[in-house]
């Protein structure tokens, strides 16, 4: 059976935050300081892009302008990813992904500003529907991880940022080129960062894993969680909004949870209210599709 363009592209965004739901996993898995992490995560990513875009001929098809945009654009990515990855160490991987589940609702309110385009009510009343769902999960988790909340929301709207941008950007090239262009300058920037940081005093605890099992963690983090999840999202972004694919990437805390609750055991953190506020954020993702799509053809 035929997926319409539509269709295919909510498939692809599905499997992509499925493999997204899976880093915080990895984040907490493997022995290294955040920033660190995003390095070598960018590093390989970059490198495994390399062989689709004919170790960098595709590059010389687009303009100084859109490089200089991609590369601007990575470097939100970089930051969004530290913030992502300090707020599983500073908390766990459940906090994390449910504070990601706040970019729709940073969307909502960015995406008209940068685009200049009228505010949506549907988006903006679905956006509203998942902060009680979050302050239910926040009030019931320990102090000590407050921490990991407000980068994690940090987090969340560097996410915004950085999908509304691709989404006005998207058709300056194809997506494993400006994949690679933003992940090289994410790359670029930490490592900038790490030599201030090393200049300063305040270096990492850690540079390389000290496990054969971290370099799995991370080539895993890398290959399938970063490059095949990226590419794919880049592709959905072609055919949904911004708002609409990071509606879906609210089910990462889902996925992610499920995850943590196999892998991490981490179900003897949660509670009842953690699994009330989580299933208010995906009803809002469950019927942002159908009462959308009603909205459009009342109003056309």
């Amino acid at each position: 059976m035929a997926f319409t363009n539509e269709k295919g592209a909510y498939i692809k965004i599905h499997i992509a935050v499925l493999l997204f739901g899976f880093t915080a996993i990895l984040g907490d898995l493997i022995q290294l300081p955040a920033v660190m992490i995003v390095w070598w995560r960018v590093l390989l990513t970059s490198f495994s892009l390399l062989f689709f875009i004919q170790f960098g001929k595709k590059l010389r098809e687009i303009s100084v302008k859109k490089i200089r945009t991609y590369a601007i654009i990575g470097m939100i990515i970089g930051l969004h990813w530290i913030c992502f990855y300090g707020s599983v160490k500073l908390s766990n991987a459940s906090v994390c992904l449910i504070c990601m589940s706040t970019t729709s609702l940073f969307t909502s309110l960015i995406e008209p500003i940068m685009v200049r385009t009228k505010f949506n009510k549907i988006e903006l009343m679905l956006s509203a529907m998942i902060i009680p769902g979050m302050l239910l999960i926040v009030n019931n988790i320990d102090l000590s991880y407050m921490a990991g909340v407000w980068v994690g929301l940090a987090s969340a709207l560097l996410a915004a940022i950085f999908s509304t941008l691709n989404k006005a950007n998207i058709k300056g090239a194809d997506p494993y080129t400006i994949s690679f262009i933003e992940l090289s300058s994410a790359w670029g920037m930490i490592s900038i960062m790490l030599v201030f940081l090393w200049v300063s005093g305040n270096q990492p605890s850690a540079f390389l894993p000290e496990s054969i099992y971290d370099w799995i963690f991370l080539i895993i983090l890398a290959l399938l969680c970063t490059t095949l999840a990226h590419v794919l999202t880049l592709q959905a972004l072609k055919y949904l909004s911004a708002f609409a694919s990071n509606l879906v990437i609210n089910l990462e805390p889902v996925y992610g949870i499920l995850l943590a609750i196999v892998i991490l055991k981490e179900h003897k953190e949660l509670n009842t209210m953690f699994y009330l506020g989580a299933s208010i954020i995906v009803l809002s993702v469950l019927i942002y599709p159908y009462l959308n799509k009603r909205f459009n053809h009342i109003n056309q």
